[in-house]
């Protein structure tokens, strides 16, 4: 273990316990984002994205507070329920209804929200801790994190609730400050002291967390207590490290596994990595420390070339497992991929990172859900042409039955985390630029109130992006300012345009960030930006993926649903009725169609295409309801069955011509059950 003093010397700042680092000194400010985020509230989802977060609000997002055991009657509420020694349900519970609420400015949510941050604020005890803990050996940090982010939402949401959050936070902070610096307790176990608060190391997995709350505390509302926030975020680090938890030792060049021969710990469990990709980064907030820029890079490409899925999360059961389409991917991953993808857009500019938000966003995430939105996959496989208990277990160390859609097919952390998905991607979809710009970064269906340089700004995005390559805005200012669009990466940047008031068709002209600048003078304006799709193949493993534009297409394979109770995910014993709403279902789904083709990708092409300017059917994420298929010559093939699921695609296998059908393919995320990575066919 590397001593203190080599951390010193190779961060700009003083991190032994009980330094004074002066708030005041240039050094100590926090590196600023490129584009600053907008308050919880400012942007609101419309069309198809407004239906899929009304879905969750309607579905088990929305209704966990009222049933569900680890929220309705958790530790945190006075009740008897946790998970986990973590103690970290309705704190993850907590983080996605407060942006769930405003997002929709829902009030029956709102209050849900209410009532929770009352009775945790209220209930703070006299030292500053923050939860239902009343021990040493149960006061884990990690919830906190939490927590802290669903404090921070709420405080810019509702600035009638802003003086009290920061106090509960101020109060925290100065207790977590003095048990950091007590040997880290709270953050790394001391076995001599029979703590049992993160017997697997999440929270040293993940110290950086804390740090990003305790730094939008320090730049927004420091009270004369910078000096004690800088510090514990210092500790936070620290303590990552005493507990072989730092990220920069994991993200180079002959550490990061690129296979599947590894030794799992923390750093190889896939929810760990998707949050991790956001360590360099917060760390370089704090230390400006340049190779943390490049680190993020290489994090980012290494993490996308080794171990993510052609839907855009990573591959990992729970630990990462290369670019098998036979494994599969843990929900929280495509939760966490999106934020983290969000976040070091904003931080950093890089096109590609919100490319791949969008990607996740569009195909990792709805393909995990119902399309209702009441009942979920723990884990998702590329090619998965059922979903039930397995006989035998294709997975690295989750049970088998965790791709089936049900309350809670194995641990409850994808129950209570991923409703924030949907919420944050629509909160960090425009953002500001200096004092003089505002940037739409996340496209889709949605409309922003704020203001630039003091003075009120209003657009309305009308689309059915992804499904339409075309977006419409409408653009009321009270000044001019510069209106920055993204363009895709994978935009046919030669055909793509914009016309502004109905006048003549202009070039795009995106920079280095990806991102179009439009003069916008004050008053009305009304810009047409159209972004040609294309249908694409990636290659991998001499196998293909099918996309158009940034959605991945899939096989359209029916089944049958058959339903039943929900099952507790400890022992698969049905939960007891008044345990679980009666709406509350786990599903079995069994192909009634064939799914095993080897394609022509020579011959894709797009079959139904629905009118882009036309409301899409709701649940749009339906086998019913997809507003854009793909058609293509395909072939059956062999493809045999192992481990109770499909074995890796055949490679080149031989077809006969003969036996040609015209395939449907449709949205990933709209199949449930679904082929992605195909075979490509050998003509004899």
């Amino acid at each position: 273990m590397r001593s203190l003093s080599f951390w010193t010397s190779l961060f700009s700042v003083v991190l032994l316990p009980g330094a004074s680092i002066q708030a005041e000194s240039h050094e100590n400010d926090l590196m600023p984002f490129k584009f600053d985020s907008l308050p919880l509230g400012a942007v609101k989802p419309s069309g198809w994205l407004r239906d899929q977060i009304k879905l969750s609000a309607e579905g088990l997002g929305g209704h966990l507070f009222d049933f569900y055991r680890y929220v309705h009657r958790s530790t945190w509420l006075g009740g008897e329920y946790e998970y986990s020694e973590l103690n970290e349900a309705a704190p993850y519970w907590f983080n996605y209804i407060v942006p769930l609420a405003w997002t929709l400015d829902d009030q029956r949510l709102k209050d849900q929200a209410k009532a929770f941050l009352d009775y945790a604020l209220n209930t703070q005890a006299e030292d500053g801790w923050l939860g239902p803990e009343t021990t040493r050996q149960t006061r884990g940090i990690w919830a906190r994190s939490l927590l802290a982010f669903g404090l921070t939402q709420y405080a810019e949401a509702d600035p009638t609730e802003t003086d009290r959050i920061v106090t509960a936070l101020h109060k925290f902070v100065d207790l977590a400050h003095g048990m950091l610096k007590n040997n880290f307790t709270g953050l790394i176990q001391d076995r001599s002291q029979d703590d049992n608060f993160d017997p697997w190391g999440f929270g040293v997995s993940r110290t950086h967390e804390l740090p990003i709350s305790l730094m939008w505390l320090y730049e927004k509302h420091p009270r004369q207590n910078s000096e004690v926030i800088l510090e514990t975020i210092d500790l936070m680090f620290e303590g990552g490290r005493l507990g072989n938890r730092d990220w920069t030792t994991f993200f180079v060049e002959g550490t990061f596994p690129k296979d599947t021969n590894f030794k799992s710990s923390g750093f190889t469990h896939g929810v760990n990595l998707a949050q991790g990709l956001r360590y360099p980064s917060v760390l370089h907030r704090r230390t400006k420390n340049e190779s943390l820029i490049q680190q993020t890079h290489d994090a980012v490409n290494m993490t996308l070339q080794y171990h993510t899925s052609l839907s855009g999360t990573i591959i990992g059961d729970e630990h990462i497992g290369g670019q098998s389409p036979q494994r599969s991917s843990e929900l929280c991953m495509a939760v966490e991929s999106m934020f983290s993808y969000a976040y070091l857009y904003r931080y950093h500019g890089t096109n590609l990172f919100a490319d791949r938000a969008e990607l996740a966003a569009f195909n990792a995430l709805p393909a995990a859900m119902s399309p209702d939105w009441w009942s979920h996959q723990y884990v998702t496989q590329t090619n998965q042409p059922w979903s039930r208990n397995l006989t035998a277990d294709p997975y690295f160390n989750v049970a088998t039955y965790s791709n089936t859609f049900g309350l809670e097919p194995n641990f409850p952390c994808c129950t209570v985390n991923h409703p924030q998905a949907y919420p944050k991607y629509v909160s960090s979809a425009f953002a500001r630029r200096g004092n003089t710009g505002l940037v739409h970064v996340l496209l889709g269906p949605m409309s922003v109130e704020t203001s630039v340089n003091g003075k009120s700004v209003k657009v309305e995005v009308t689309t059915n992006y992804p499904f339409s390559d075309t977006l419409y805005y409408k653009i009321d200012a009270d000044m001019e300012f510069d209106f920055l669009i993204r363009i895709p990466e994978w935009t046919v940047r030669e055909t793509a345009f914009l016309k502004i008031d109905h006048g003549r068709k202009e070039a795009l002209r995106p920079n280095s960030e990806g991102l179009h600048r439009l003069g916008v003078k004050k008053g009305l304006a009304e810009v047409t930006v159209h972004l040609p799709m294309e249908i694409t193949t990636v290659s991998r493993n001499e196998t293909i993926g099918v996309y158009r534009g940034p959605i991945l297409y899939s096989a359209d394979i029916e089944y049958t649903e058959t339903s039943h109770k929900p099952l507790n995910w400890t022992d698969l014993q049905p939960l007891d009725d008044t345990e679980v709403d009666p709406r509350v279902k786990d599903h079995i789904l069994e192909p009634t169609s064939a799914w095993r083709y080897a394609l022509d990708p020579g011959t894709l092409r797009v079959g139904e295409l629905a009118d882009g300017d036309n409301d899409l059917p709701n649940p749009v994420f339906s086998r019913e309801n997809v507003p854009v298929s793909l058609q293509v010559d395909a072939y059956p093939i062999d493809w045999p069955i192992e481990l109770d699921t499909a074995a890796l695609p055949p490679i080149a296998p031989r077809v006969d011509k003969s036996e040609k059908v015209n395939l449907r393919l449709i949205p990933y995320a709209a199949a449930k059950l679904h082929i992605a990575q195909f075979p490509v066919a050998r003509f004899n």
